[in-house]
C-alpha cells in the first residue's frame, strides 16, 4: 500500500486507523444494542479486573461494567459479554502494568546503541533508551494486526512529518516518525488497547507521541521485537 502525504511524498507500507473489527464471541448472544445477561467464559476473571463480586454469574451490574469497559476501548459488540477478547485486553493491561519501570529487564532491546525507541509487540509496550538508562516510557502502543504486522528488527527513523496526512485512509497521522517503509510512531485518538489494531504503524497517545517527537530525531535507532497477540 501506498500513503501520500501531504507534502506530496509518496511513502510505501501500510499503516494505522482502522475500523473496529466486528468480534465473534462463539456462543455470545446476538444482541447488538441491549446488555447481555449471558455469563461469558471468562466472567470470573474479568469480575475480578473490574472489582465486581467475584461469583461466575452474570449481574445487570456486571454487564454494565463490562459494557462500559468494552465501550472506552472500542471492543466490538459492547454488550457486556465476558469473552476472549475482553478478557484478552484486560490480562494484557496486567502484564504492561507488571512491567513497571525495567522494560527491558530481558536484555533484547540493545543496550549498545546509544539513544534507542524500543517496541515490544509481545507486551504492546514502547520506551526510549540511551545504554542501559530509561530515558522515557515505557508507554502502551497499538501496532500492527494480523495481516498488517509491525515488522521486527533494527530500524532507523528515517523521515519526521509533525502534520503528517494518510490520503489512503484520509486521516491525519500528527508526530509521525517514520522508520520502516511506511510504518511509523504517530499518535491517534484511540484507545491503545482498541482491537484490532493498526495497519502496521506504532499507534502513540498524543501526549507520548509528542514527547517521542522530542526525544528522537532523524537517524535514530528504533528496535521492535516480539509477536503481538493474535497475530
Amino acid at each position: 500500500m501506498r500513503h501520500i502525504g501531504r507534502r506530496g511524498v509518496v511513502v510505501l507500507g501500510a499503516t494505522s486507523l482502522v475500523a473496529p473489527l466486528t468480534l465473534a464471541l462463539g456462543t455470545a448472544p446476538a444482541q447488538a444494542a441491549s446488555c447481555t445477561a449471558s455469563k461469558g467464559p471468562y466472567q470470573k476473571q474479568v469480575e475480578k479486573f473490574l472489582g465486581r463480586p467475584v461469583d461466575g454469574r452474570q449481574s445487570a451490574a456486571d454487564c454494565s461494567a463490562i459494557r462500559a469497559f468494552q465501550n472506552k476501548h472500542g471492543i466490538t459488540p459492547a454488550i457486556g459479554y465476558a469473552g476472549p477478547v475482553t478478557w484478552g485486553v484486560m490480562d494484557l493491561m496486567q502484564k504492561q502494568k507488571a512491567v513497571g519501570k525495567n522494560p527491558n529487564k530481558d536484555g533484547k532491546c540493545p543496550t549498545n546503541k546509544g539513544r534507542i525507541a524500543c517496541v515490544d509487540l509481545t507486551l504492546q509496550l514502547s520506551w526510549i533508551q540511551d545504554g542501559k538508562k530509561l530515558v522515557y516510557g515505557p508507554v502502551p502502543v497499538r501496532t500492527g494486526r494480523d495481516g498488517y504486522e509491525t515488522r521486527t528488527g533494527l530500524k532507523k527513523v528515517y523521515w519526521r512529518d509533525i502534520d503528517h496526512v494518510s490520503t489512503l485512509y484520509d486521516v491525519r497521522m500528527p508526530y509521525s516518525q517514520f522508520f520502516d517503509g511506511g510504518q511509523a510512531f504517530h499518535s491517534v485518538g484511540l484507545s491503545m488497547w482498541n482491537p484490532p489494531g493498526s495497519h502496521g504503524c506504532v499507534n502513540m497517545t498524543a501526549k507520548d507521541a509528542k514527547k517521542y517527537w522530542s526525544l528522537l530525531k532523524k537517524g535514530d535507532d528504533v528496535y521492535v521485537y516480539g509477536r503481538k497477540p493474535g497475530t
